[in-house]
């Protein structure tokens, strides 16, 4: 029995769309060798633990994020990710909407960097019927982004997608 077909996740309900991405990441992780487990409840920014190969050290802390329909493609981010960086963080962007589920495993600099810039661009551009944006705490992290922020080109995500190899490369 193969994947879930696209209309079966794109209905899934929604108090189950964030696990069901946290055990899709679990799941690539540890087909792919690595120690990975689920961090506590409530653990602040924190989804996913992945350890260091002898199992003792964190190699890497995971967020995810998770998707499975809408028109810009995107996933709903808030202000305060402007400033989560922290070095051994990442973010998995997993979406259900595409039939392969890609997941783009990103460093939390990069999410932080172009949510503040994709923001003031927003901000700057004309909104309906050419009125000024209202500022807000929500951000949305796009893989096409309507406007041109320089080093995010259109597709900029795919350099990310199943870019597992990364958490573990330095640390």
């Amino acid at each position: 029995m193969g994947a879930p077909t696209v209309p079966y996740k794109a209905s899934l309900q929604k108090s189950l769309v964030g696990p069901a991405g946290e055990h899709h990441c679990l799941a690539q992780l540890l087909l792919r060798g690595y120690l990975a487990t689920s961090a506590p409840p409530g653990t602040p920014e924190v989804d996913l633990l992945v350890l260091s190969p002898d199992g003792v050290t964190t190699a890497a802390t995971i967020q995810v994020k998770t998707r499975t329909r809408g028109p810009d493609k995107g996933w709903h981010m808030n202000k305060k990710h402007e400033a989560i960086v922290s070095e051994r963080l990442f973010y998995a962007f997993v979406d259900f909407e595409q039939p392969d589920t890609p997941v783009y495993v990103i460093p939390s600099r990069a999410v932080a960097d172009i949510l503040t810039r994709a923001h003031a661009a927003w901000l700057a551009a004309p909104g309906k019927n050419g009125k000024a944006h209202r500022d807000h705490d929500m951000r949305r992290m796009i893989p096409v982004l309507p406007f041109t922020i320089e080093g995010f080109p259109n597709g900029w995500m795919e350099t990310y997608r199943n870019a597992w190899g990364q958490i573990t490369e330095t640390g």
